[in-house]
């Protein structure tokens, strides 16, 4: 209890006036260089000589020395404040060059097929001793709770509407499109509202039970409903599912157009008027001021800007 006591008598301060003291060896010269008053810099002094029950400084001669506890204590009081200005420096200040906190990103798999590549390389290239986890925004994830965590530094996907009460930046927009093999009949003839209704569609797993994907979503606020004949969980495979086969892939045109560079594909407009995919994305209030975490978010800004830029 009696160190707690002295702990709590003990400031930032009064360690700063205690080093500065015991370096210059004057009080006078202390105070100028604190840019205090010398009456508050002896006061300071007075305090901490009734802490530590010693003089920490005495005259010798025309000088003054600091006593044998006084000089045990410069090294720990240079270590103290040095301590403090790297606590709020760190926060304040992030180094790519240097850091090696790791960052933890969930993104959806909706993603045009380069972003999340792309990225990897930005986040390694400036800041190569920092290690990355990329997480899967899948149905299991409760990413606004691993934003509250921090388990999550960003969440990075599209939303018809982004969840009320995390911090969101806008990334891009994606027109609307459909993917069909160069042998579906639409390719050929072309088609209407109705038809593309019609046709086989094949569409990511829902999130959960009865949840609706971003398509069927904005269908169901039109009063239609397609016809979906196939389902897979991993959309980045379901390209190639529609490359052999009639079925019709409704996504955003620079997913389809990556897919296309390797695969017998063609990208129809879509006769349904959908708005843009809107790209997000979202962080939590607690990392929102964080300097590691702003450049985290400012590299994910630059790379999507990137994307039309081929």
């Amino acid at each position: 209890m009696r160190d707690q006591t002295l702990f709590d008598k003990i400031d930032l301060h009064l360690i700063r006036v205690l080093h500065t003291v015991l370096t210059e060896r004057s009080v006078s010269r202390a105070a100028l260089r604190l840019g205090m008053h010398q009456p508050a810099v002896s006061a300071a002094l007075r305090r901490l000589r009734d802490l530590a029950g010693d003089p920490l400084l005495v005259r010798s001669g025309t000088q003054m020395q600091p006593t044998e506890v006084g000089q045990r204590m410069m090294q720990p009081a240079a270590d103290i404040l040095r301590a403090a200005e790297g606590l709020f420096s760190d926060a304040r200040q992030f180094d790519p060059r240097t850091a090696t906190r790791t960052f933890s990103i969930a993104a959806s798999d909706y993603l045009d097929p380069q972003f999340l590549p792309r990225l990897m390389v930005a986040l390694k290239q400036q800041a190569p001793n920092c290690p990355v986890d990329v997480q899967a925004l899948s149905a299991e994830s409760h990413y606004e709770g691993q934003l509250a965590e921090g388990e999550v530094d960003v969440v990075i996907g599209n939303w018809p509407q982004p969840p009320q009460g995390l911090h969101m930046a806008k990334l891009f927009e994606d027109e609307v499109v459909c993917l069909v093999s160069p042998k579906h009949p639409a390719v050929r003839r072309g088609w209407d509202v109705e038809q593309w209704l019609e046709a086989e569609h094949i569409a990511p797993t829902p999130a959960y039970p009865g949840a609706m994907g971003v398509i069927d979503e904005q269908l169901a606020g039109m009063g239609l409903s397609r016809k979906v004949t196939a389902r897979c969980a991993h959309f980045s495979l379901i390209p190639d599912m529609v490359a052999s086969s009639l079925l019709v892939m409704t996504s955003g045109r620079l997913f389809c157009e990556r897919f296309c560079e390797r695969l017998p594909l063609t990208i129809l407009p879509c006769p349904v008027e959908f708005p843009p995919l809107t790209y997000y994305q979202l962080w939590h209030a607690r990392s929102h001021a964080g300097a590691a975490t702003r450049w985290l978010r400012d590299a994910v800004r630059n790379v999507a800007l990137t994307l039309r830029n081929q």
